[in-house]
């Protein structure tokens, strides 16, 4: 008997060896590339010159926190960052919910499956993709014969008379980052809500329906409430991205004839740092970025224990 369960302990030891082998590459990863840059973090408190390294830099103390707020970009971009990434937020919870209210309304499942995989493939795309696809797709064009498809489709039923310059019009690109990025998410978001769907009570459907309510009042006094402490989570949890405006998406997508609306704080942080070679302050940005992102992050789980009953430890 003894025997039996060493050999039990050594089998369950072995399989447990190998499922941390299969950790070790992504644990060296992520040690890698979201652990030692950290360290980099000292050179918003330094001159920092390359040739001289980490420790023959100049300290600065805070001199570069004040030296950021007076940077001409610094305050759009944290403005822009703000606006794109709230109008994100609210879009990538009102479109997924409405999304996956309708679906769940469809009683043909072939049909609904079908929908539901058509428009949660393009979360899969990244952005490098989808952004050469919306280039062309949006395309303002100088003649008729290379004018974007979208373009095309609003002269075609009367929306617009000329192209529009989706891309590269300050006043239009902060919303058209917007509704492409959810575009591309809602998809896959209201897979969410649809697993929410399916934890309501039938039979409180058929009380309901017992009780004379269509549909749309089974909607409002049922299905909605069914999902409530869902929808608070996603909410409250989606606080902790108010200062990711999308920088790969963005990049990908702007110009210099949008900075004024389009730039934002990881955008300056790659501008200052990479382009201009302006390394202690595009380390003070990132770093002040952090920050805030952090304590939101902690506001925000604290709410959502508050508010939905969510806790990760």
């Amino acid at each position: 008997m003894r025997k039996e369960k060493q050999r039990m302990s050594n089998s369950a030891r072995s399989r447990q060896r190998a499922f941390h082998m299969m950790l070790f590459l992504p644990v060296l990863l992520l040690f890698i590339f979201n652990y030692l840059p950290i360290f980099g973090l000292v050179m918003a408190f330094q001159d920092f010159q390359p040739g001289l390294g980490f420790l023959k830099s100049k300290w600065v103390g805070f001199d570069n926190f004040k030296t950021i707020y007076y940077l001409p970009d610094f305050l759009p971009a944290l403005r822009n960052t703000l606006m794109i990434a709230l109008g994100k937020i609210i879009g990538n919870i009102a479109v997924p919910l409405t999304f996956a209210l309708m679906l769940n309304e469809i009683k043909n499942k072939l049909f609904k499956k079908t929908v539901q995989t058509a428009t949660y493939l393009p979360y899969f795309l990244s952005w490098i993709v989808l952004s050469g696809i919306l280039i062309n797709f949006l395309s303002q064009g100088n003649t008729k014969s290379d004018t974007g498809l979208f373009n095309m489709f609003l002269q075609t039923i009367g929306l617009i008379g000329e192209p529009v310059n989706f891309l590269g019009d300050k006043n239009i690109f902060p919303w058209t980052m917007i509704l492409t990025d959810v575009w591309k998410n809602f998809g896959y978001n209201a897979i969410v809500y649809l697993a929410a769907l399916t934890g309501i009570d039938p039979g409180l459907y058929e009380a309901a329906a017992i009780d004379g309510a269509g549909r749309w009042k089974q909607t409002i006094h049922v299905t909605i409430p069914g999902i409530a402490p869902i929808i608070t989570l996603m909410t409250v949890l989606s606080i902790g991205n108010i200062l990711n405006a999308g920088f790969d998406q963005i990049f990908n997508l702007y110009s210099a004839s949008v900075y004024s609306t389009g730039d934002i704080i990881d955008t300056l942080v790659y501008r200052l740092g990479l382009v201009n070679q302006q390394y202690s302050l595009s380390a003070t940005v990132g770093f002040f970025k952090s920050v805030v992102s952090g304590i939101l992050i902690v506001a925000s789980y604290k709410l959502a224990d508050k508010f939905a009953g969510y806790r990760v430890f």
